[in-house]
């Protein structure tokens, strides 16, 4: 028969491995250097930072109070970083249109689905990554271009291609140069708001190589920094990086901000979708700036490997 005394090591043994394990989310959050395991390791994070509570609650059992009280910093230290992803943050009113980010693996997605979803829920912006030239003809054929005749699309073989569909009219469109996969932009002009900046980015994995994830995303920011200040900027993209990757919350600061988090949508899981297990990642985002999202979601697209995400977008009257 085990003794007591074994089964109170052996419970005091997980906790301590399952605390450890909580510390490491936290600090792979805050994580700056761009070490590529530890770069993929923070994608994990909340999840480990979930061991800080197990580890609280095996303490308590084995009535290790100091130690409850460690894992209780690691719990509270994890739902610092966690927390406002799920709290709105208010914001005014004013006119509203719905935006869709969607990650199409090459000609992968049902383009039927993809459109059925823009139609039902009107849809005024969508920007797409994974833009295949199949996919845009595809596209057309299910309907697309009817409902959303305006265009701005930088197709390519496999991953590469970048696209913005819009009800509204696009001027003043940009591809810039130096980037692996495709990053454009264009110049939406919105009734009862004006124009608006709308971005479509795709930066690398860090798995391609950390360096360039890293340097893609901080090239992205100077772009958004170049971005006019007299409007409203929507960005939508695959951004390869989640709320707990510091190189995102640097995008995400300043003027800008995650359309999620605005929301208080919580964590959006959008990335695998075309595996045995659920999707474990949100790497699919909407930043704002002079806009406020009131409510974002995920959307199911059979046939790619992320889901979908759809926004309601306020923007200040003009």
């Amino acid at each position: 028969m085990v003794s007591a005394r074994i089964v109170r090591i052996g419970v005091g043994v997980v906790a301590g491995v399952a605390t450890l394990a909580g510390i490491a989310g936290v600090a792979l959050h805050f994580w700056r250097w761009d070490v590529e395991p530890l770069v993929l390791a923070a994608s994990a994070a909340p999840y480990l930072m979930c061991g800080a509570v197990v580890g609280a609650a095996g303490f308590a059992g084995i009535k290790q109070w100091v130690a409850v009280g460690v894992a209780g910093i690691v719990v509270a230290a994890g739902l610092a970083t966690q927390a406002p992803l799920y709290f709105a943050d208010g914001g005014g009113e004013g006119p509203a249109i719905m935006a869709m980010q969607a990650n199409l693996l090459f000609d992968g997605a049902d383009p039927v689905v993809l459109v059925n979803e823009v139609r039902a829920r009107d849809i005024a912006v969508l920007t797409v990554n994974e833009l295949t030239r199949p996919a845009v003809d595809d596209l057309g054929r299910a309907g697309l271009d009817a409902l959303l005749p305006y265009r701005y699309l930088a197709p390519g073989q496999t991953a590469s291609g970048t696209g913005i569909w819009s009800r509204y009219p696009l001027s003043d469109t940009v591809e810039y140069d130096g980037y692996v996969l495709n990053q454009i932009s264009a110049i939406a002009t919105v009734p009862e708001v004006g124009p608006v900046t709308v971005y479509a980015f795709h930066p690398v994995p860090p798995i391609y190589d950390t360096r360039v994830w890293a340097d893609e995303l901080s090239r992205l920011r100077q772009v958004l920094d170049g971005a006019p200040a007299d409007r409203p900027v929507l960005v939508g993209g695959d951004f390869n990086a989640t709320h707990d990757h510091a190189r995102f919350r640097a995008i995400a600061s300043g003027r800008y901000a995650d359309a999620a988090a605005q929301a208080g949508a919580g964590h959006l899981v959008t990335y695998p979708t075309d595996k045995s297990i659920p999707p474990l990642v949100g790497i699919d985002h909407f930043l704002l700036a002079d806009a406020h999202a009131t409510n974002v979601e995920t959307v199911d697209l059979p046939g790619a490997d992320h889901r979908a995400l759809v926004a309601r977008i306020v923007f200040p009257a003009r």
